[in-house]
């Protein structure tokens, strides 16, 4: 099963995308996780069954533009991006299938616009990062720091495609070959001595500002949409202990655990994350 390449202009940049199933299915806009990009869904799009995905390349990621200037990335951006998309499309209601960054993204959005949103899934995301009122000034001040220090940091350089993908499955969150190489194939770009990622550097500032508490619990009460979300047990129920207990105080939300890491479903894990996804949408 091959993707259709797509691309769209909101304002001023280019987001690239891949377009997979059935273009008179469900309409589903696919949003990946950070430093990752669409070849996240692969795997998984492949085993979707009547549904329109159209899985984009955020901003600063994959092949899509980077946002210019120097200001960090900050998710409500992103929330904008996804509505304008959706928009250009002529999709007036939609669902959202969203992995970590790109399922806080979708909570965000869910809880803002809930009259645009059919169904939501969320993989291994849901809650941004709180932080304190008290603690803002600290926020906006590590957020410029850090963006000026990226801003003289030199792209890291890898000889061939094969070290590139040996650096990713050692990330974050650590991947399969097979996993790696499907994102460092979409995230890398030939410079002079090989090959570096295409992702924006400033991905790795903090935002200048956070969401408190609560914040966070009014975008996710505010959310009327049926949403079902998949957590893995070695995921973030194991990285923040008591995450699966604050998704579970949310009635309108339906969480299921299931056996796997952080990308459960882009490993051996995807058929069965392919199944719950079938179920529900």
């Amino acid at each position: 099963m091959t993707p259709k390449q797509q691309q769209f202009e909101i304002a001023g940049l280019n987001y690239k995308a891949e377009q997979w199933g059935d273009e008179t299915g469900r309409p589903v806009l696919a949003l990946h996780g950070w430093l990752d990009n669409c070849a996240s869904f692969t795997r998984l799009a492949a085993q979707l069954k009547g549904l329109n995905i159209i899985a984009l390349d955020m901003a600063g990621h994959g092949q899509s533009d980077h946002r210019p200037g120097s200001a960090p990335y900050n998710i409500w951006d992103d929330v904008a991006d996804v509505l304008a998309i959706a928009d250009a499309l002529g999709w007036q209601r939609f669902s959202l299938l969203g992995h970590s960054r790109g399922a806080i993204i979708s909570a965000l959005l869910a809880g803002a616009f809930p009259e645009r949103i059919e169904k939501m899934v969320l993989i291994e995301g849901l809650f941004p990062e709180p932080v304190s009122s008290e603690d803002a000034p600290k926020q906006l001040a590590e957020s410029i720091r850090k963006n000026r220090e990226l801003a003289d940091k030199p792209l890291r350089v890898f000889a061939d495609l094969d070290a590139a993908v040996k650096a990713r499955t050692r990330g974050m969150f650590p991947l399969s070959e097979t996993a790696a190489r499907a994102l460092t194939e979409r995230g890398t770009t030939p410079v002079a001595g090989g090959y570096s990622w295409s992702t924006d550097q400033r991905l790795l500032a903090p935002s200048s500002f956070k969401l408190t508490r609560g914040q966070i619990h009014a975008f996710i009460s505010a959310i009327t949409s049926p949403a079902r979300v998949l957590l893995g047990d070695a995921g973030m129920p194991k990285i923040f202990p008591g995450f699966k207990e604050a998704a579970l105080e949310y009635p309108q939300l339906e969480v299921i655990s299931l056996a796997g890491g952080h990308h459960l479903h882009m490993e051996e894990q995807a058929e069965t994350v392919a199944s719950y996804i079938n179920d529900f949408l």
